[in-house]
């Protein structure tokens, strides 16, 4: 049978998936043993085959067993039926840390690996709090395939094997399913069969180049392929092998590529390969232009690079020289994005495969909210909901004592609610200059304009979960909203809302904030934005003071022009249906028309102030927790605070509360909502509501321009 890759879920089960024609010829059922011979022969427990398995000849078995029976990925083995015995006797070996044996420890390791089959010679792996240990059998009494048992005497030896290589498999990879396939073909199969390019009469390729943001698997991957391919690694770390003398920066890159020609079949690796390799026209010091030729000379020169590839690594692909980027040097370029709610899921078993993790928590909801997370990021997700837990346990831990009991250790459990607290702690690494929030405001939470909700609902919020609906009718899913209304009225609390109803990212923008008094400064940060938020997409965009970004333009040009060019060429390219851009004013009259148009924010709403139905929505909102006197009639409070906007209500309602507190009294009485309406007095005049009014009638899709009637001057 042809040897595959095992899924995240049998990884460290030795578990071999075969389909049912395989079962039917070998005469076994799920459960049984079967004998794998490759360069070695071991064993596995054989299990039946996913319903989407399309290939009846493969067998799937992790990274372990696959070195245990001396085979890789796509390699022949034959597989019959066996048969076990309980072990009398067993000796192991730790393979890379010397261990303490006690009584304990024993136990707990014939604890896990009771009922699976081993053979002399094979490597096993134990979870240990969450770590992995690898264990090599030396010796078992009978010989042949043996099950651990209570009665069998197991042996632990103190000293370890040492000297190994550490073994990276594809299982370790999650997310990246993809790309791995693309590079094996890539990397691997030179290495391992130069011979198939020899005949066909063209050269393997020479190098590959990764890019893509930090903590998405670049080095993994490198790493990975280098074990898999049993191929020598050399690492080059940018900055490392940088040095001020002459020609000594040089020498060293010569001596690598020397070495791994020596030692082929050979991966370089290149850390960071921008800072080694920059533009020559960009480069301050005369050392960066030689490193530069140097490498461009060993990886595409008069000499023979002999059976090496390199792979290089970068998050700033346009920063390297692109005489590095063209065939016969670096011919491959993959980007290794941020991974998608499937590969998030990947990494999630991955990292939790040996955390005790508790019946409550629900990896695939966990990995759908966990946008924009980088395989590092879920890493230490992972890591902070661990140490929450242990937070958790403390008090039970005595810890004056030298060693705590093995019954605490196993009652140890992480809960839904230590990965949600983590959440708030570990900010996605797509995410940290511009800080991404997960917001917590949902519908419910505004008060009225509903009218409002039904719009963005009906149009934003299915165009971002259901993008298929328009595509079936033939059209786009709007990009954008413009929300515009009198201050106070809940523009940016239902933009958040917006973000929360479609589980998105929230990009809060506030607009002054991002206008710079150097040249192209400005540009950079709006693309920046957008880049950011198609990286940690489905993310909402929200612009607050929309107006100070995107005045109409005077032509006298300056800055705040070429914002506005900027921020209308990254709405309309530079977005997606999972990318919403909504924008927020209390001054539409100054707003440019181009902005407005279909294609950049489709959707012109207005936000009124609240009516007498709205008030009480909003009342009811804020009042929630608050401790009321039965004298207390909401429903008046709302008819008699007309022209009030919602922030003008919470603070009535705080004021409120301040009476009370002064009069040292427990609840609030209508009296001290009465005295809270004598400080508070409402936003919304008549000249206000009228303009507002004025610009709501005339609007279709283009708002007036300062020529028309402006209380504002």
């Amino acid at each position: 049978m042809r040897v595959g890759e095992a899924k995240q879920r049998d990884v460290g089960k030795k578990r071999a998936r075969i389909g049912p024609d395989a079962m039917d010829q070998l005469k076994v059922t799920p459960g049984d043993i079967i004998e794998v011979m490759g360069s070695r022969t071991s064993c596995a427990v054989v299990w039946p085959a996913d319903e989407d398995e399309k290939s009846s000849d493969i067998m799937r078995i992790d990274g372990q067993t696959r070195k245990n029976v001396g085979a890789s990925l796509n390699d022949i083995v034959k597989i019959r039926k066996a048969t076990s015995k309980i072990a009398k006797s067993v000796v192991l070996i730790p393979v890379n840390d010397s261990v303490t044996v006690d009584k304990e420890f024993t136990d707990f390791v014939k604890n896990r690996l009771k009922g699976l089959p081993i053979v002399h010679g094979d490597e096993i792996s134990v979870m240990i709090l969450g770590n992995s240990m690898d264990f090599k059998i030396s010796k078992t009494t009978p010989k042949y395939i043996v099950k651990i048992d209570r009665a069998t005497n197991l042996t632990i030896s103190t000293d370890a094997l040492g000297d190994r290589k550490a073994r990276v498999t594809y299982e370790e990879v999650g997310g990246l399913g993809h790309e791995i396939k693309a590079m094996r073909e890539i990397v691997e199969l030179p290495l391992k069969h130069p011979e198939l390019f020899v005949r066909l009469g063209v050269e393997p390729h020479s190098g590959i180049l990764l890019y893509g943001p930090p903590g998405c698997g670049k080095t993994l991957i490198a790493k990975v392929l280098a074990s898999e391919s049993e191929a020598h690694m050399f690492s080059i770390n940018g900055p490392e092998i940088m040095n001020k003398y002459y020609g000594e920066t040089e020498a060293k890159l010569r001596d690598i590529f020397k070495e791994a020609k020596d030692n082929s079949p050979s991966i370089i690796f290149i850390d960071e390969i921008d800072a080694i390799a920059p533009k020559r026209e960009e480069a301050y010091g005369d050392v960066e232009k030689r490193v530069v030729a140097q490498l461009l000379a060993l990886m595409d020169g008069l000499n023979d690079r002999g059976n090496v590839i390199v792979l290089g690594a970068t998050n700033r692909p346009e920063s390297i020289d692109p005489a590095l980027r063209r065939p016969g040097r670096f011919d491959r370029e993959f980007e290794i994005s941020v991974p998608n709610e499937e590969g998030r899921l990947e990494i999630l078993f991955i990292h939790t495969r040996g955390m005790p993790v508790a019946d409550d928590v629900d990896l695939k909801e966990l990995a759908s909210e966990l946008h924009g997370y980088t395989g590092a990021d879920i890493k230490s997700l992972c890591r902070e909901a661990a140490l929450k837990s242990i937070r958790r346990y403390l008090p039970e831990i005595d810890l004056e004592t030298e060693k705590i009991s093995s019954e605490v250790l196993q009652s140890m459990q992480i809960k839904s609610i230590d990965f949600y607290d983590a959440m708030h702690d570990v900010v996605p690494t797509a995410m940290r200059e511009f800080y991404v929030e997960r917001p917590k405001v949902w519908w419910q939470d505004v008060g009225g304009l509903e009218d409002i909700k039904k719009s963005l609902t009906d149009n934003l919020i299915v165009a971002m979960k259901e993008p298929s609906k328009f595509t079936k009718m033939g059209i786009k899913p709007p990009k954008g909203a413009l929300i515009y209304g009198p201050p106070g009225c809940g523009k940016t609390l239902i933009a958040r809302a917006l973000a929360t109803e479609t589980g998105a990212n929230m990009i809060l923008v506030k607009g002054p904030e991002i206008l710079s008094k150097w040249i192209g400064e400005s540009e950079k940060a709006v693309r920046e934005i957008f880049r950011k938020a198609r990286t940690s997409s489905p993310c909402v965009v929200i612009f607050d003071e929309l107006d100070s970004l995107a005045r109409y333009k005077s032509g006298e040009g300056g800055v705040g022009e070429t914002v506005l060019s900027q921020l209308l060429t990254e709405i309309e390219e530079g977005t997606s249906s999972r990318v919403v851009v909504i924008g927020i004013t209390n001054r539409p009259d100054i707003l440019d028309n181009s902005l407005l148009r279909t294609g950049r924010l489709d959707l012109v709403l207005y936000v009124p102030p609240p009516d007498d139905k709205g008030r009480l929505e909003i009342i009811k909102i804020l009042t929630k927790k608050m401790p009321l006197a039965g004298d207390v009639k909401l429903e008046e409070i709302a008819v008699t605070t007309q022209n009030y906007t919602g922030a003008d209500l919470a603070a009535l309602c705080r004021e409120a509360a301040v009476q009370a507190m002064r009069n040292n009294t427990v609840k609030i009485s209508s009296l001290d909502f009465a005295n809270g309406m004598k400080q508070i007095k409402p936003s919304i005049t008549k000249d206000v509501d009228q303009w507002y009014n004025t610009i709501r009638e005339s609007i279709s899709n283009v708002v007036p321009k300062s020529g028309d009637k402006s209380f504002y001057g």
